[in-house]
Formats: structure tokens, C-alpha cells, sequence
């Protein structure tokens, strides 16, 4: 089911250059973009602000957001302030947690995206559905199917992606739900996400994201050499990208690399961000294997 074509959206350009992963033409499309409806201006700045997140740009969204700034804007300041402070990650999302247990305007949909933005990375998708439960908005639709797929609940994610195929099939962001629910259910579906992510680059022009998701798709298929072309080249396009990075550690593992080609692309990723979720996951495996060795050494 598609949606009325009688609308012509505005900002058609700047939501796929974001969702895409294409940030900073994000920027420069919401920048130039003059729009007579406030509304409409409102939201372009929504995008354009979480572009600059997406490219570690915190200072211009702490700067530049304040308690004057519109409902729809604010809660992006939560985000920056999470993204730009680890230290402070358990303070925000008990924070958070306060918020969205009370009374919260559950038709701010960008307050609903980033409380559901923040649980994920904590590794709290069960915080993230109840955030996102009551929105049926497309973007918040798109990331219940993120939330279900990290608690191995392929069962529910098709189910919410029905949802998704019925709003509007051919939106970019249904599309990347179907392609991430291929990957994950794996077998001939792996080829079905490829294609997704190549008509995407055919028409919107390749970025990391989208050609990370090539890669994980070649991986599976054990296409080695087509994975490290795309990785090579989304990591020319976007060298600050971690996920790259982490696609080319598991590669390294695959093809048999010498130890120290992965081990530069995990210090990379340490100084990039020490607190990605596979930086954390390997620390605590390392810490386990170090104290099962002492546990059952031997003494002398």
C-alpha cells in the first residue's frame, strides 16, 4: 500500500539523505531549504540537528538548542548531552527513565525516537519497545523492528515490518527495516537485503551505512572479496564510521588476516569511540577470560 501521492513533501531530499546515512548532505540540503509552513521548517531542523549528532558534531546541538527551542527540537539536546558525555550515560538514562514513566507528550514522536535511541545503546531494547509501543509513526515503527531484531525476536520484527510494507512499502525507511530483517533471518533472504541495498545505491548514491550493509550481506554469503571492496569504500566515504570498522574486524577474522590488521582497526575503533557496544562486549569477554585463567591456574 502506498501512500497519497497529492502531498509532494518537502523535505523528501533531506529525510533520505539522512536515513540513508548521508549527513552532511543532510545538512547542506536542510540548510538551503526554504520552507513557508512552520511545521515543516520545524522538522527540517529536526533532521538537520541529528545529522550533526551523527557526525559527533554535540557542541553545535548543545549550543544551539535551549529551553525556548520548539517541543519537537528539545529532546535532541537529551541525545547530544548522552552521546557527548559517558560519563554521565547512567545519570541521563535514569533521567529517562523518570521521564518516560510520568506524564510525556507521547505525540512528540523525536522524544519517543530518542528515548528508544538511548536504551538501545545501553542494550535495553525491552525500554526502547515501551518507549515506542504507543507511535505508530514510521520512524518509530522502523526502530521497534531495530529493538525486536536485538532480542532475537524475528517472530515480532516481521510482524511490525507488515506494519511498516502496509504505511508506505516504498519509503526508505521500510525498505531498510526489510533489508535488516533479510540479514537477520538469513538463508535466501541474504540475497533479497543485497538487492535492497543496491537499489538504494543506485538511486540515492552510496554512503558507509549502505554499503556496510552490502558488506554484511556479502559475509554471510562468504563473498570475501566483494565485502572488503565495500568496506574499503565505506571507509573512504566516511573514515569516523565505526561500524566500518567493526565489519572489517570480522572480516579480518574470516579471511585469516594477520592478528595485528585487526587489532589496528580495534584501536581505531577505541579512539574513535570507546564505548561502542562491541568495544564493551569484547572488554567484558576479555575480563572473563582473565579471571577463568586465574581461577583454574595452577598453583606453584
Amino acid at each position: 500500500m502506498a501512500p497519497s501521492t497529492d502531498h509532494v513533501d518537502e523535505l523528501f531530499e533531506v529525510k533520505n539523505a539522512y536515513f540513508t546515512g548521508n549527513f552532511q548532505t543532510c545538512i547542506n540540503e536542510a540548510q538551503k531549504l526554504k520552507v513557508a509552513d512552520p511545521a515543516t521548517a520545524i522538522e527540517r531542523d529536526v533532521f538537520m540537528y541529528r545529522s550533526y549528532l551523527a557526525l559527533r558534531k554535540y557542541r553545535v546541538v548543545l549550543d544551539e538548542i535551549s529551553s525556548s527551542s520548539p517541543d519537537l527540537v528539545q529532546p535532541l539536546k537529551i541525545l547530544a548531552s548522552f552521546l557527548a558525555n559517558p560519563g554521565k550515560r547512567d545519570d541521563i538514562v535514569a533521567e529517562m527513565d523518570t521521564k518516560m514513566s510520568g506524564n510525556f507528550d507521547a505525540s512528540n514522536h523525536i522524544l519517543l525516537i530518542v528515548a528508544a535511541t538511548i536504551y538501545l545503546h545501553v542494550g535495553q531494547p525491552e525500554s526502547a519497545l515501551r518507549s515506542l509501543h504507543s507511535s505508530d509513526h514510521l520512524e518509530c515503527s522502523a526502530l521497534k523492528v531495530q529493538a525486536l531484531l536485538s532480542m532475537h525476536r524475528a517472530d515480532l520484527a516481521k510482524k511490525e515490518l507488515k506494519n511498516l510494507l502496509e504505511k508506505d512499502e516504498d519509503a526508505t525507511l521500510t525498505q531498510l527495516a526489510q533489508a535488516w530483517t533479510n540479514l537477520y533471518l538469513g538463508g535466501e533472504k541474504i540475497q533479497e537485503a543485497y538487492y535492497i541495498f543496491q537499489d538504494m545505491i543506485d538511486k540515492l548514491g552510496s554512503t558507509a551505512l549502505l554499503l556496510n550493509g552490502q558488506a554484511t550481506s556479502f559475509i554471510y554469503q562468504g563473498k570475501y572479496a566483494e565485502a572488503e571492496a565495500a568496506l574499503q569504500e565505506a571507509l573512504e566515504k566516511d573514515p569516523n564510521n565505526p561500524e566500518t570498522l567493526v565489519n572489517l574486524i570480522v572480516l579480518s577474522h574470516h579471511t585469516g588476516k594477520q592478528p595485528e590488521v585487526s587489532n589496528r582497526y580495534l584501536s581505531n575503533l577505541k579512539d574513535m569511540d570507546a564505548n561502542h557496544p562491541f568495544v564493551v562486549a569484547l572488554n567484558q569477554k576479555e575480563a572473563d577470560f582473565d579471571r577463568m585463567c586465574k581461577q583454574y591456574a595452577v598453583s606453584a
